[in-house]
């Protein structure tokens, strides 16, 4: 009898067993359909007009939060990134356009990837294995952000990146040799990756067929009440920099690594964006405000951040690069109109640009930004959004 009855329980608790295996397995299945699902919809793609006979795209990437974030392949450029308030308010925080005229006809850097070389090179030349390169001056008597027909206006080739666990996009340009003086059949990627903590990640990886200089970074500006909201003299910023490239009058460094200390440009501890912006320091005379190249100590997780009191709104900047550019908006002068009618005026925005230093191919002392055939550069750039 005792076996009978063992012998039921055995099987009554294999059916429940086996039932068990089959719900968890259709369940499943179920979520990996949605999930799926989900990921088809976390990127979707629509017409944002033609460039030079090249099909442009805006592509809407939303995270499991519903935040969202908007691309284009045009200059690989950051759209729209929307995130919320201390409230749950959701804004636009950086600066774009609403259409493909928008970008061609309005400010040359709004979100875009720039490149072959940010920032600026004294006089246009450098040498590279005793070769001398002339680039076009498109900043006074100087090169700036590789050129008037850079990497920023240039129709990338897309990708929307399928079996990821978070909406990505990869970008490709192919710029062909001597393309605005730069030596090199060169080959830039870009990956954009959304995730459901609101970090905006940024995966380059950039190759050559032969020697040439590199250095590619993020044009966004932000604005923590919203874009066109307002100037960005009340953001809290803290920059985890020692040092900074200390600058001529044509914001060329002149090779000093001057030391933070004592100066405006001390931002290692918490101080408002406006709080010294007009005090009467060489450095801050000679750039109308903010536009230095920060040298990071590379110590901390978080290179950078910036903090709304107002909303609640906070970036971190995370990266791998030796520095990042404080640039305050300070040549916005209310000409541009952005997405949803927003004016962009004076100092209404901030630039946070990862990078190598400027001009580094004059500058031996700086590190090195020369690309080889035989080693990519790869480097990765995190844009975090939180709110306190």
């Amino acid at each position: 009898m005792l076996k009978h009855i063992f012998a039921h329980i055995f099987y009554t608790n294999e059916m429940k067993r086996e039932r068990l295996i089959l719900l968890t397995a259709v369940a499943l299945a179920v979520i990996g359909l949605g999930s799926c699902g989900n990921k088809k919809e976390m990127v979707t793609t629509e017409n944002f007009g033609s460039f030079e006979g090249n099909e442009v795209s805006l592509f809407t990437l939303t995270n499991n939060k519903g935040d969202v974030v908007k691309l284009t392949n045009y200059g690989a450029a950051i759209v729209e990134i929307n995130v919320p308030d201390r409230n749950g308010n959701k804004a636009n925080v950086t600066f774009g356009y609403e259409t493909l005229d928008g970008y061609l006809k309005g400010d040359a850097y709004f979100g875009k990837v720039v490149g072959q070389y940010a920032n600026r090179i004294a006089k246009g030349k450098f040498t590279l294995d005793s070769v001398e390169y002339t680039l076009a001056l498109n900043n006074g008597a100087n090169a700036l952000h590789g050129g008037p027909t850079g990497w920023h206006s240039r129709a990338w080739t897309a990708e929307v990146l399928k079996d990821t666990d978070y909406p990505a996009v990869k970008f490709t340009y192919n710029k062909p040799d001597m393309e605005e003086g730069f030596p090199g059949n060169v080959v830039a990627e870009v990956v954009y990756t959304w995730t459901d903590d609101d970090e905006l990640i940024m995966d380059y990886k950039v190759t050559t067929d032969r020697r040439t200089v590199i250095n590619i970074t993020n044009h966004a500006y932000f604005n923590l009440h919203g874009a066109g909201e307002g100037d960005i003299l009340d953001h809290e910023a803290v920059i985890r920099a020692s040092a900074f490239t200390a600058v001529d009058s044509t914001l060329i460094p002149t090779g000093e690594l001057r030391p933070v200390e004592g100066t405006p440009l001390d931002f290692r501890t918490p101080h408002l964006i406006g709080e010294r912006i007009g005090e009467a320091y060489d450095q801050l005379i000679l750039g109308g405000g903010y536009d230095h190249n920060f040298v990071l100590d590379n110590i901390e997780q978080v290179d950078a951040e910036v903090y709304d009191p107002s909303t609640g709104r906070v970036i971190q900047v995370i990266t791998d690069q030796p520095g990042v550019q404080l640039y305050t908006g300070n040549f916005l002068d209310g000409s541009q109109v952005g997405s949803g009618g927003k004016v962009y005026q004076y100092r209404s925005g901030f630039c946070l640009e990862t990078q190598h230093y400027p001009d580094s191919p004059n500058q031996a002392s700086f590190p090195s930004v020369i690309l080889t055939p035989e080693e990519p550069f790869l480097s990765s750039t995190t844009f975090k959004f939180s709110v306190r």
